[in-house]
């Protein structure tokens, strides 16, 4: 076992991927010499070469396109864009032809692509630098949408969508890169898309949430009152969603908190809401409570922290969910 930071994780799943599949490529700003703005990719260009690890102009919209061929053409790619917010120039690319060719083709042309992208607030960056867009993406039928919460959970998603026949975005919670160090073992394994993780067992109320929120979620735990027995579900997957985990959760507990970054209108914590409504309704004893990012753009710095959700906003959120 190796105790990794989640871009330590992130840089061994692309190492073991790229040793045992000659397919598995790299390409994106900065990704080579550099090593990635956050690093993520240090030291692949020097081991794999320009060819399989490759330095690309600053053309989103490019680095996705060629990427689709890449993979049409039998190739395994993982281009890396910066940041969320640049993820706007590529959405047609993503979201009319590599979510579209398998359909498209009537099946004979699948797009086996990897997009990694540097996701959610918590760093005091820039504009543009600090969004949650997942909803958007999950919206779009045949994309595979990944959050992890951990340098574990990071390593075996991360292999399993590089060899996912269909496009996955993998989202990196990039507040959390350096936060925290895990055991991560150093064979290979990986860890399937679309199945929920339950962090912690628990009969009065279920928590659910996925990426770095997970995180203030097991520090929110902490401050509840000891009678209090919470269930707290790492959603992993945004989509395809785990609706299962979730259902047999609320089911059992009767009441539900959802907490993301992301805004709250028309949010993945919305669509859980009524996934809940729909086949949890006569277990329900309380309404589903959201604890989310407020409907307004990303603030800078000063503000930032109050936009997130804290450890404090999600005990307040769960502790009325249970009293209501």
């Amino acid at each position: 076992m190796a105790n990794l930071t989640l871009v330590q994780a992130i840089n061994l799943a692309l190492t073991q991927e790229m040793e045992a599949d000659d397919r598995v490529i790299i390409l994106g700003e900065d990704v080579g010499k550099n090593g990635g703005v956050f690093r993520v990719t240090e030291g692949l260009q020097q081991r794999f070469g320009e060819d399989r690890v490759v330095d690309t102009p600053l053309a989103e919209s490019g680095i996705i396109g060629t990427a689709i061929g890449l993979a049409i053409a039998g190739l395994r790619p993982v281009p890396e864009i910066q940041f969320e917010g640049f993820l706007g120039p590529a959405y047609d690319q993503i979201v009319n032809h590599a979510a579209r060719y398998r359909t498209r083709s009537r099946g004979s042309v699948t797009v086996p692509l990897t997009i990694r992208v540097p996701v959610g607030g918590g760093i005091h960056a820039p504009e543009l630098h600090s969004d949650s867009p997942e909803a958007i993406y999950a919206h779009t039928p045949g994309i595979k949408v990944v959050m992890p919460s951990s340098p574990y959970d990071a390593k075996g998603l991360l292999i399993s969508a590089i060899r996912d026949p269909d496009p996955v975005i993998f989202f990196e919670p990039k507040r959390i890169y350096r936060a925290f160090r895990e055991e991560v073992p150093e064979d290979e394994y990986t860890i399937p898309i679309g199945k929920a993780k339950v962090v912690e067992s628990g009969t009065d109320i279920t928590v659910i949430s996925w990426g770095a929120t997970v995180l203030q979620c097991v520090e929110a735990m902490d401050s509840l009152p000891d009678d209090l027995s919470v269930e707290l579900i790492d959603l992993r997957t945004i989509y395809p969603i785990d609706a299962d985990t979730i259902v047999e959760s609320v089911q059992k507990t009767g009441r539900c908190v959802v907490a993301c970054e992301a805004p709250k209108t028309a949010s993945m914590a919305a669509e859980i809401a009524t996934i809940i409504q729909e086949r949890c309704f006569l277990h329900l004893k309380a309404p589903v409570q959201r604890v989310c990012g407020f409907d307004t753009v990303m603030p800078y710095y000063k503000l930032e922290l109050e936009y997130l959700p804290d450890a404090k906003r999600i005990a307040e959120g769960v502790v009325q969910c249970a009293g209501y």
